[in-house]
């Protein structure tokens, strides 16, 4: 399988199942419209009068080069994979929902506000103890675990962060692990104590920020109906600063109101944010804010505009990374995250305050996705294989799609809440996806420019 496509002043195919991209000329291109489906002869009569004989000959020949070497229609090299094949359950990561309660409200928020439909409340340090110990405990031989901090807004109970982090720090000697923490935060309450205290012990930091002053203060507010903008960018500011190149990224998200994200990515690089990520939010068809089909043509446009501008500013002092133009173009990573994602339900879980255990963050509150308690020791792994399954083989969408091995099938979560179903994809994600992994080709691209493999 192949995936042909132009951007810009550049031709691209991609082979789907080696993972090699090919920047060719247009000839090339063309002739693949009709080989290797026909015989050189029927491709010669179809394109002479736009190419000589002899080129049209040649490029049969370069075609048939690339095949040769297995770079071009080749097969499948994942399906059969021992490591794919005879992978185990085993916990990697996990979302801690320290606070079900936040102290500003979103008007797109999937958590409702911080309180995911209930009661308003947060994690006690004896459950979040029990959540780390069940890591651990079906963490198998992997080393490096993962461990977001997540709310609502985590830093309403940031005694029990520090907690944690000290008690997994505690555990990780006698168990051979190293934890990974990583906050995520709307930035209202960040501090020099709080500030000094991250930058120390999360790897990662997620800073939530939309982007123009409007457009971020038209969609989050704080509980009295004012904006966050201008509490949160001085903070956002200085806290980067002070990472001194430790790993962080401002999050926004984009909705029909600002359809122009672009903008908002470039105002955000502006300010000194170098590591970003915009999203297009999900939601109801119903709620006024959401996108739809509609928009998809415009919005590619920005991700073009995007593109263009990430490749313009490279090596300036404006450069800025974009998370979702940031594959990997060398086939990483391993087998298995490429086949089944994120992993959520099997390789990743997400605990609410009270220890109930779900398959990711975005499925809280679901009773049916409910998976265990910590505090009980009960951990349901009938779901965890329903959702080892949700892979692209296993999905009918995803097996003839060019981009699944990039996109890995999709969101389970935005599945569900469009299909009811985790094996069917949600339609105007996978279109934005696609669009995306051609802009980051078309970026490695220009910023390699020159004829030949990437």
């Amino acid at each position: 399988m192949i995936h042909k496509f132009k951007q810009g002043d550049l031709h691209f195919v991609l082979d789907v199942n080696s993972g090699a991209v090919h920047v060719v000329d247009e000839i090339v291109s063309d002739v693949l419209e009709y080989y290797p489906k026909t015989s050189p002869v029927n491709v010669v009569k179809n394109l002479m009068d736009r190419y000589p004989e002899e080129m049209i000959k040649e490029t049969i020949d370069e075609i048939d080069e690339l095949i040769e070497q297995e770079m071009l229609f080749t097969d499948d090299q994942y399906v059969n994979s021992i490591e794919f094949q005879n992978r185990s359950p085993v916990i990697k990561a996990m979302c801690l929902h320290i606070a079900h309660d936040c102290n500003i409200r979103c008007a797109y928020c999937f958590a409702s506000q911080g309180d995911f439909k209930g009661d308003r409340s947060m994690m006690s340090f004896e459950v979040g103890k029990k959540a780390l110990d069940l890591l651990v405990q079906y963490s198998g031989n992997r080393r490096n675990l993962e461990v977001d901090f997540f709310g609502g807004e985590p830093l309403m109970n940031f005694e029990v962060v520090k907690q944690l982090v000290e008690y997994g720090r505690s555990l990780e000697e006698a168990h051979k692990k190293r934890f990974r923490f990583t906050l995520t935060t709307n930035g209202v309450l960040l501090n020099d104590e709080i500030m000094a205290y991250v930058n120390e012990h999360m790897e990662n930091v997620v800073l939530s920020i939309d982007g123009r002053k409007e457009v971020n203060d038209k969609m989050r507010y704080t509980i009295s109906g004012g904006g966050t903008y201008d509490v949160i960018v001085p903070k956002f500011k200085k806290l980067v600063e002070s990472r001194k190149g430790k790993s962080y990224y401002v999050r926004g998200t984009f909705t029909k109101y600002n359809k122009d994200f672009a903008k908002d990515v470039l105002h955000l690089a502006d300010l000194g944010f170098k590591s970003t990520s915009i999203e297009p939010v999900v939601a109801h068809p119903d709620d006024h804010y959401a996108l739809s089909e509609a928009d998809i043509e415009f919005i590619n446009k920005q991700y073009d505009e995007l593109a263009d501008a990430l490749i313009e500013r490279k090596g300036t002092e404006k450069e800025f990374s974009f998370f979702h133009f940031a594959i990997d173009m060398k086939q990483g990573p391993c087998v298995v995250k490429r086949l089944s994602g994120c992993g959520a339900g099997s390789e990743y879980l997400a605990i609410t305050p009270v220890g109930d255990i779900y398959p990711c963050h975005q499925f809280v509150g679901d009773e049916h996705f409910k998976m265990g308690n910590v505090m009980a020791g009960l951990l349901d792994f009938g779901l965890t294989n329903e959702f080892k399954n949700a892979h692209v083989y296993n999905k009918e969408k995803c097996r003839e799609c060019w981009a699944k091995f990039y996109c890995s099938g999709g969101c389970h979560a935005n599945a569900y809440n469009f299909n009811k179903d985790i094996y069917v994809p949600y339609d105007l994600g996978c279109e934005l996806e696609k669009k995306r992994i051609e802009c980051s080709i078309y970026i490695y691209g220009k910023l390699n420019e020159e004829k030949g493999t990437l």
